[in-house]
């Protein structure tokens, strides 16, 4: 089995694993042109099914032409369309496809089954996926089978807007200065009132257990330093790192975002857990 396959099997046995995926739509998205019916009852415009009359239905529902065909009295129920666009994005990085182990799935690729699970979730319910920057959002087998494929080959090393407002994901490391992530993502937040930071690391990121001559780089730059004991470092480490969380979680919040932490030591299934409750949140109130 080639990595790809291996990675989309990890993602279909996740998402058979979870519940159903509803996004609550706002109700300023909830009907446009062009939209699709999500198979449930609502207030669209297209036929979706007939069903039989019971008390609580006002009788101006009861389709008369249906119902004369029989003794019994129907309702014709039309199809709910509020169907949403879901854009995800998953960094290019030299440095997020990396791993503390062989053992542990490199970053990336965690993600990416993390986003891949997902898509099968929102596909079933007729919601649109697609990636930022590629084909736009779509709906079935076809959107999906190209949101795994670009996924496995990110070309856009800056989330850009989408033609139309929708709900984006957004998956890094984001060790990045958060000012400079406030930078890429602000032209997207003013488009998308809803988002996602999906902040994927490696236990080795988030535990700095070092000790002794200790050469440290960061894949894809030539940034080096080495440090003969690295261990009197490690409580400078870990603020920094708290720091650099609080002010991403701010910035999530200030956006209307919400923010899903990660560790690749965890196992797939608490990511996706995390990840499917802070969409399944979203519209809520709104």
């Amino acid at each position: 089995m080639t990595q790809a396959a291996a990675l989309r099997s990890e993602a279909e046995a996740l998402a058979r694993t979870l519940p159903r995926l509803y996004l609550r739509a706002r109700a300023s998205e909830a009907v446009h042109l062009g939209s699709a019916g999500r198979r449930r009852a609502g207030t669209g415009e297209d036929f979706w099914q007939y069903r039989r009359f019971v008390q609580e239905d006002a009788p101006s529902r009861i389709d008369w032409r249906r119902s004369a065909k029989g003794d019994t009295l129907f309702v014709r129920e039309t199809e709910l369309e509020t169907a949403r666009s879901v854009h995800v994005w998953l960094d290019p990085h030299e440095g997020f496809a990396w791993t503390g182990d062989a053992a542990r799935p490199i970053k990336a690729d965690r993600a990416r089954v993390l986003l891949m699970a997902m898509g099968q979730l929102l596909s079933r319910e007729g919601e649109r996926i697609g990636v930022l920057g590629g084909a736009p959002a779509g709906f079935g087998k076809r959107a999906l089978e190209r949101l795994n494929s670009q996924l496995l080959d990110p070309l856009h090393e800056t989330p850009t807007p989408p033609r139309h407002p929708g709900t984006v994901i957004i998956a890094s490391d984001f060790y990045d200065p958060t000012a400079l992530w406030r930078e890429r993502l602000a032209p997207l937040a003013s488009k998308c009132r809803d988002g996602v930071l999906l902040a994927v690391s490696d236990p080795v990121e988030t535990r700095f257990p070092f000790e002794g001559r200790v050469k440290f780089s960061r894949p894809g730059t030539a940034l080096q330093r080495i440090f003969g004991r690295a261990e009197t470092i490690q409580d400078e480490y870990l603020e920094r790192l708290k720091q650099n969380r609080a002010a991403l979680k701010k910035m999530s919040s200030e956006f209307g975002w919400r923010l899903v932490s990660h560790d690749t030591g965890e196992a797939a299934l608490t990511g996706a857990s995390t990840l499917h409750a802070a969409l399944s949140e979203i519209g809520v109130g709104a």
